[in-house]
């Protein structure tokens, strides 16, 4: 047996067929009185020799023996010689390979375990090709298993399917570098199912690949699992089915989202604070990034400073429904800063800073020279800077208009209306409308008709109870109604357009599209 693997450990030695056999054949005769089991197991056909049976003296001294006294030219090696040599040459193989891939700079220390291939120029193939795609050499590091992948029949199938549901050529390499296990993958077995789920949950077809280019990891999900209940979940709180789709294509994260841990926590806060999970729904249909805002280190951190700076508790859930954005901003340090703001430029003292964020949440993230414009505007009317400070905290929207409109809509209340200022301190909202499609054709027919009115009156109104108002006999008792209601149609920085709409609604969505459109 010591011959066996004296012989094997200096591989470099050229054997002629003779000696390889004598050799062989004493190993063989080692190992049949050897108790060592290990020997035994690592050959299995030197096990099945070990104590041949025969009554034959001749037949048992050369039983499957090489040895032949007038033919050596044709002896052949003894049946262990194929096992212990090929094991020999994919030993030899592998160091050859772990060589070339250390000249790369690659480490193959994690491939110890990995099936290589049995020649370098293979391997020389594998990295050129990932090469090729756009991975460098510390990205295989990342992930050196990449290249127990067949380029055949691993890679270049699982890239082209890539590529067929719309991730560009270009982007392949870096989506790999993403995502590497995705090359170990099955396209018909796994693949092609998750695509079809997308699908399902109405992604659109051209928006597949810019899901999967967003959140890779999707292909490694079971269908029945994390996704699944995902969405059956939030379809339960009220969420549309169809809204589904749009969800997945604007944050497909929350499809990896356990429920329990993650979502209904999150649900379960926001509906404490006096959220309806009708509302809700329609915060996650249009914002589905809420989902990833973190509950413990950033949601209630950032209600905590809410109500530090004066924000009620009862007006919470409204200002998280103007702007859900507000759970996940660096609070503390934006209310800090624009607290500062507002009282050295605008003389607003910190209770009416708190009373402007409950009207207008999203006063937090405006830059404070464009804040300044409008404010400017109005002191250079005359205004007394105290009055401007009311106006603000009654309409705090004044800060985010483009002072353009401001100027066409005064000289038309000084020039055609011929108001007081004073009427525009007690309803500044009038700034907020438009010139052209309310203010305008309002005024002229009241004008035609001749009837004497405030502003709020004629102006804060839909257009139906406007012509109600007109062919009444009398004028009603003005009443200002809900802060939601105020303003006419006002788009902000990152909003949507408030417009009246059909009044068939409930109450809940009145609020909700009134406020969170802002």
């Amino acid at each position: 047996m010591s011959v066996v693997f004296r012989r094997k450990a200096k591989a470099s030695i050229f054997f002629s067929p003779r000696n390889i056999s004598t050799a062989f054949s004493i190993g063989l005769a080692a190992a049949s009185s050897s108790k060592d089991s290990s020997v035994v197991s690592f050959n299995p056909w030197i096990q099945q020799l070990k104590t041949p049976q025969t009554s034959n003296p001749r037949v048992s001294t050369h039983l499957f023996s090489t040895q032949s006294g007038k033919f050596q030219e044709y002896e052949m090696p003894s049946v262990t010689w194929g096992v212990i040599q090929g094991r020999k040459e994919k030993l030899v193989s592998r160091v050859i390979i772990c060589d070339y891939l250390k000249s790369l700079g690659i480490i193959p220390d994690e491939l110890e375990h990995l099936e290589l291939p049995s020649t370098v120029e293979v391997m020389k193939e594998r990295v050129e090709f990932l090469q090729k795609i756009g991975l460098t050499i510390d990205s295989i590091n990342e992930y050196p298993l990449m290249l127990g992948c067949s380029v055949r029949k691993n890679m270049i199938p699982v890239l082209g399917y890539l590529e067929k549901i719309g991730i560009p050529r270009s982007k392949l390499g870096e989506f790999v570098k993403n995502y590497p296990q995705v090359l170990h993958a099955s396209v018909v077995v796994e693949l092609v199912p998750v695509v079809r789920f997308l699908r399902g949950l109405d992604v659109e077809k051209q928006d597949i690949g810019y899901v999967l280019q967003k959140y890779p990891e999707l292909l490694g999900f079971k269908l029945e699992g994390t996704m699944s209940t995902s969405v059956a979940y939030l379809v339960s709180i009220g969420v549309s089915p169809r809204d589904i789709g749009p969800m997945v294509t604007q944050y497909p994260y929350f499809l990896g989202m356990r429920v329990g841990l993650t979502i209904k926590p999150i649900v379960d806060y926001l509906v404490s604070l006096g959220l309806p999970k009708k509302i809700l729904a329609r915060m996650f249909e249009k914002r589905a990034y809420i989902l990833g805002y973190d509950l413990e280190e950033t949601m209630k951190p950032n209600v905590d400073s809410l109500i530090s700076f004066g924000v009620r508790r009862e007006a919470l859930a409204s200002v998280i429904a103007q702007f859900p954005q507000i759970l996940g901003l660096p609070l503390k340090a934006k209310l800090s800063s624009q607290q500062y703001f507002f009282n050295l430029k605008l003389k607003i003292d910190p209770e009416g800073f708190a009373r402007i964020i409950e009207k207008m949440p999203q006063i937090v993230s405006l830059n404070q020279n464009v804040t300044l414009k409008p404010i400017e505007f109005l002191r250079g009317r005359g205004i007394p800077p105290d009055d401007v400070a009311k106006m603000i905290v009654k309409c705090p929207q004044l800060v985010a208009l483009r002072v353009e409109l401001m100027k066409n809509s005064y000289y038309f209340f000084k020039s055609e209306m011929q108001r007081s200022l004073r009427e525009l301190l007690e309803f500044p909202e009038y700034f907020t409308y438009s010139l052209e499609s309310r203010i305008k054709p309002r005024y002229q027919r009241l004008s035609s008709k001749g009837i004497k009115c405030s502003l709020a009156w004629f102006l804060n109104c839909s257009d139906q109870r406007f012509e109600e108002r007109l062919q009444a006999d009398y004028i009603e008792t003005e009443s200002m109604g809900p802060s939601f209601c105020i303003g006419g149609k006002l788009e902000l920085p990152g909003g949507d357009i408030v417009s009246d709409e059909d009044e068939d609604e409930s109450d809940d969505e009145i609020v909700y599209r009134r406020t969170v459109s802002l």
